[in-house]
């Protein structure tokens, strides 16, 4: 190693907890929650996961006429209250042309969905009536109110009304709501480009048959398969040797991201360059670790845009926003659902950007190993001044007084592929406790 690559080591670490990192990171990700120039448009088929750059707006009311919410017949609500019969004027389905006006003491025959014809207010439900001799008639002590199993003109939104703000995520209520409005295309915000460098003399492609000390590359698939989730396009780079020239380059080489994410060599190790490679190319650090685990070795900064590609920015930086992620490929699904994911977010438009988080209750859990790097279990000790983020799966079919039931996933530690593919979730162990009880209500990540 050259005497620079070791000078240039970042002096003074910046330990934050757990929720000054998340502080820090959603403040810095604010500015770029905003509406900004780049807007693309794309076919309603793929909009799902987009973010919306436009407001949505009605093209007519919602729904566009009086329509009924059950199989029965449309009537005003007085007669039928009166039960008197009702001779049966007519007969409508889905699809038809409203009809009337609505003779009195008639009824209309009608379907889920039909337009009621003018002059009904009410529809009473097939199997509340009595039907002979081409009359209708609901038998006391029922009766019916105007507007029941009806809903009106305009009751959902008047034509012209703002329906979806920018910033609202696609998923497919809003694909139907869209579609119902006549938008056969959204304008959205276009993906951020999300550079992933991972880094290691010991990482070889996923292809390669690994040498004795040499690990493939999963920590790349996996946070691009992260990225694609949160509403980013990974951009993998080739893999960075443990050498500060080669890492130099590789970094300089991401400076057209949006975001650069790079996992491995962010700890304290005589082979962890990351961050003085990022230090001489003037990078901020606004934290170098965070009191959690695993993960506590994160990085988190920006880097001067001068050291690379020229590119327009989102928001008002001129700076590349970086995240070090540790190597272990838990610590990084970790750190990334926490940290990372939020800024790919921000950065594509999202109004809410934050990781998702739920409550479930404890499930008893007898019969585990307790070991210094293993999960804690029911009843069992948590490491102090740490928050924990454990593979845990919720088993949300089973609800315990209205709460799902998390239990743990056994774990031999941040390296464990396999425990975290059999989660479906990370238990969430505060700093401050010191036990986990079976039944205790508890907070999970969801993955």
């Amino acid at each position: 190693m050259s005497s620079e690559a070791k000078s240039a080591k970042v002096k003074s670490p910046n330990i934050a907890s757990y929720d000054q990192a998340a502080a820090i990171v959603a403040a810095y990700a604010v500015q770029f929650v905003r509406p900004h120039a780049l807007v693309e448009r794309v076919e309603l088929g793929r909009a799902h996961g987009r973010v919306l750059a436009r407001p949505l707006h009605a093209d007519r009311d919602q729904p566009p006429f009086a329509r009924s919410t059950r199989d029965g017949f449309a009537c005003r609500a007085l007669e039928a209250s009166a039960h008197m019969p009702l001779l049966i004027e007519g007969a409508a389905k889905a699809g038809d042309a409203p009809s009337g006006p609505l003779s009195p003491g008639a009824a209309w025959e009608i379907m889920t969905g039909a337009p009621l014809p003018a002059g009904a207010d009410a529809v009473v439900m097939f199997e509340h009536v009595a039907v002979a001799d081409g009359q209708v008639r609901l038998p006391p002590p029922r009766s019916v109110k105007q507007g029941d199993n009806v809903v009106s003109q305009g009751a959902q939104a008047r034509a012209g009304d703002e329906l979806l703000l920018p910033g609202t995520g696609i998923g497919a209520a809003q694909v139907a709501l869209a579609a119902a409005c006549g938008h056969a295309a959204l304008e959205v915000y276009p993906r951020p480009r999300v550079a992933i460098l991972s880094t290691g003399d010991e990482i070889v492609p996923v292809r390669s048959l690994p040498a004795p000390g040499q690990i493939r590359n999963s920590n790349s698939p996996m946070l691009a398969a992260m990225v694609v989730a949160a509403g980013g396009e990974p951009w993998i780079l080739p893999t960075a040797p443990d050498e500060a020239r080669a890492l130099e380059t590789a970094l300089a080489g991401a400076m057209d991201a949006d975001l650069l994410i790079v996992t491995g060599g962010v700890s304290a190790g005589k082979f962890d360059l990351v961050e003085p490679a990022l230090a001489r190319m003037g990078a901020k650090f606004h934290f170098t670790g965070v009191r959690i685990q695993p993960g506590k070795p994160l990085v988190f900064g920006e880097i001067p845009r001068s050291h690379g590609a020229a590119r327009e920015p989102r928001g008002e930086t001129q700076a590349l926003p970086f995240f070090g992620l540790p190597g272990n490929p838990v610590s990084s699904a970790v750190t990334f659902l926490l940290f990372a994911a939020l800024m790919v977010r921000a950065l594509a438009g999202s109004r809410e950007p934050g990781p998702r988080f739920a409550l479930a209750r404890m499930a008893a859990q007898d019969g585990q190993q307790e070991k210094a790097d293993a999960p804690v279990r029911s009843g069992a000790a948590g490491k102090p001044g740490l928050t924990r983020f454990l593979p845990a799966h919720c088993d949300f079919g089973v609800a315990t007084e209205n709460l799902p039931e998390v239990a743990l996933v056994p774990w031999e530690g941040s390296g464990d592929l396999a425990a975290m593919a059999r989660s479906n979730c990370f238990l969430v162990v505060p700093e401050d406790a010191d036990s986990l009880q079976a039944g205790a209500i508890v907070k999970i990540l969801f993955a």
